[in-house]
């Protein structure tokens, strides 16, 4: 079964207000073995939410609605959902008379409007509301020969999310086939999303069943795959199986394979191989160790390091020599190799990274005065060799900054791939 969620408003389709009501909705339909396929926003218009509510009974098996079922005029949802289903509004007299009780309790008359909340799919089961106004409806029935379930809720989500908890997803999880949903999700980094799709769909092209999408940002593809089946058993196996015969193809490009982010792969290679790293950043600015440090327990194999912004700090903190400085630029391969090898010498460190680069926005001075901005080194020693990368990188300052640091983290991993011992 698949499920599409309606949020109506129209202060959704300003900059201002987000849908987070089917954030919560797909994470308890997920449970149920529910996948949804379609989200859609409409804003307060008889015409285009009867529209969408056609088209999402033309498509999918479940239907829920957030928002609209309030007291005012440009509260619509069940005047549409009435008109796409063909059925009529019925007017819910118990509904009423605890619409005027509540308004009684609060020593008020109730406004006339507030009425059209008694409102009912004529057919529908009410949802009782007891922390709002609204009461929320659940509207079971056949469609061209096909069972449609279509739901009602109000749309604020200290009332949505208690009413779908209670009523809702106990009476889905009694009356739907058993459904389990399993997902993997594979992880690489610094490599084009063209060429990860030309090798890997092949592969998941011949897994029907199962649904892979890719998701390329900030320097990492992901490979997210997701099935539905019977038994939970069966679900993860056919995940499993998938991520296995991409894992044979993409092999050491995948940096994790249970989602792990590429600072904790990091730290975990270097805990089983018993060693320890340090980092000088001049162009990133300490976003190297930020992002190291914001994993728990990193202080056992990540010592600390130094932000050698200025060139008098590069030669204090790391000894790099203050003439290959004034000769070959901050932004060198020299000076570079240089932090790298004064870090891990200066810390005791197992492995020293240095990064410098140009960011921008404006470019180097002095003998950095002809380099391009984006330009950045990021150099390894770890006691048998050093090594440095020469980046061109492009965008703003803080992009430039970001991948400075993932082909550090990068480096790491691969050089670590490559150590037996130590």
């Amino acid at each position: 079964m698949i499920a599409e969620i309606i949020a109506a408003g129209s202060e959704m389709l300003t900059p201002h207000r987000q849908d987070t009501n089917s954030l919560y909705l797909t994470a308890q339909l997920n449970e149920l073995g529910v996948q949804v396929a379609f989200k859609t926003i409409v804003g307060d218009n008889l015409g285009h939410l009867t529209g969408a509510a056609r088209n999402a009974i033309a498509r999918a098996d479940i239907i829920i609605f957030s928002g609209g079922l309030g007291p005012t005029e440009d509260d619509l949802t069940r005047e549409a959902a009435a008109s796409a289903l063909g059925v009529e509004l019925r007017r819910d007299n118990t509904i009423l008379t605890d619409l005027h009780k509540r308004f009684a309790a609060r020593q008020m008359a109730m406004p006339p409007n507030n009425a059209k909340q008694a409102d009912v799919l004529d057919g529908a089961t009410v949802l009782p509301n007891p922390n709002g106004s609204a009461p929320g409806q659940i509207f079971d029935t056949t469609v061209d020969g096909f069972r449609k379930i279509v739901i009602l809720l109000p749309g604020p989500p200290g009332e949505l999310k208690p009413l779908f908890l209670q009523l809702v997803k106990p009476v889905l999880a009694a009356t739907l086939p058993p459904r389990h949903i399993a997902r993997r999700m594979l992880r690489m980094a610094l490599i084009p999303e063209s060429q990860v799709d030309a090798r890997t769909a092949p592969i998941y092209k011949r897994h029907e069943d199962i649904e892979t999408t890719i998701l390329a940002g900030h320097g990492e593809i992901q490979l997210h795959f997701i099935a539905a089946k019977s038994t939970a058993i069966e679900a993860q196996a056919r995940v499993d199986e998938l991520a296995g015969l991409i894992e044979a193809e993409m092999e050491e490009a995948i940096f994790s394979s249970q989602g792990e982010s590429l600072e904790e792969v990091v730290l975990l290679m270097l805990g089983l191989r018993h060693l320890t790293l340090a980092a000088a950043e001049s162009c990133t600015g300490g976003l190297l160790a930020s992002r190291l440090t914001a994993v728990p327990g990193s202080s056992r194999y990540f010592l600390g390091g130094a932000v050698v912004y200025s060139d008098q700090l590069k030669t204090t903190f790391t000894d790099v020599p203050a003439e290959l400085v004034a000769t070959e630029g901050p932004v060198s391969e020299a000076v570079c190799r240089a932090l790298a090898e004064g870090i891990r010498r200066r810390t005791g460190a197992s492995i020293g990274i240095g990064i410098t680069g140009i960011a921008g926005p404006t470019p180097g001075t002095g003998p950095d005065a002809e380099k391009p901005i984006g330009l950045v080194y990021v150099g390894l020693a770890d006691g048998r060799e050093t090594r440095v990368k020469e980046l061109h990188l492009t965008g703003d300052r803080d992009r430039v900054r970001w991948w400075a640091s993932q082909h550090a983290l990068e480096l790491i991993r691969l050089s670590l791939l490559e150590l037996q011992s130590f």
